[in-house]
């Protein structure tokens, strides 16, 4: 059956996800338009395919013992120069992410793993570009701010062409599947402003 690469996230709400994706996409980091805006629960992690019943009974158990909350992001931060990402930041939600990321890798489920640096909840708005643009990231949204009350996060498979696609969202309370993620599409007829 051989494996898959999962990732689990809690989606940018629109309208804020595609307008993250398109600065993304301006700033000059062509992977943005594979990967949906979001705030990491569990990073891209290999997994035998046949593990995916598992996965997913592990996760609704996960959504059913969480609850809704408020998340907010404001100001930009870096994890440079120990890893070249610019980012908007969590400054309210975060502990519930520390809380539902944690649950998503325990032991004692099918997605145990060690993370490489410690967690902190963040939307990457560019990754591994250069360094001017980079700081161009950085300096312009810097004044950025949005917020919502998060309900759901979502299991993502990675594709053979590096695009993230939902396998599945998890509504908080055992709510079972929600339809508030975002596709990330742009419609034709929206602005393309890449100030905030």
């Amino acid at each position: 059956m051989g494996t898959v690469t999962l990732g689990v996230s809690i989606a940018v709400p629109e309208p804020y996800g595609s307008l993250i994706q398109e600065w993304r996409t301006g700033f000059g980091d062509s992977a943005a338009h594979g990967i949906p805006t979001h705030v990491t629960l569990l990073p891209p992690t290999e997994v035998d395919a046949s593990a995916l019943p598992a996965v997913e009974a592990h996760l609704a158990e996960v959504a059913s013992a969480g609850r809704p909350f408020p998340m907010r992001l404001s100001g930009t931060g870096t994890f440079r120069p120990l890893s070249p990402v610019v980012y908007i930041q969590v400054v309210e939600g975060g502990s519930a992410c520390a809380w539902l990321q944690e649950r998503v890798r325990d032991s004692s489920g099918p997605l145990q793993r060690e993370l490489l640096f410690p967690y902190h909840p963040h939307v990457t708005v560019a990754h591994g570009i250069a360094e001017e643009a980079m700081d161009r990231a950085y300096e312009e949204l810097a004044d950025y701010a949005a917020e919502w009350s998060c309900t759901s996060f979502a299991l993502y498979e990675q594709g053979a062409d590096g695009v993230w696609r939902k396998l599945h969202e998890y509504a908080f309370g055992g709510g079972g599947e929600t339809t508030g993620v975002p596709s990330q599409s742009l419609p034709a007829d929206r602005p393309t402003s890449l100030r905030p």
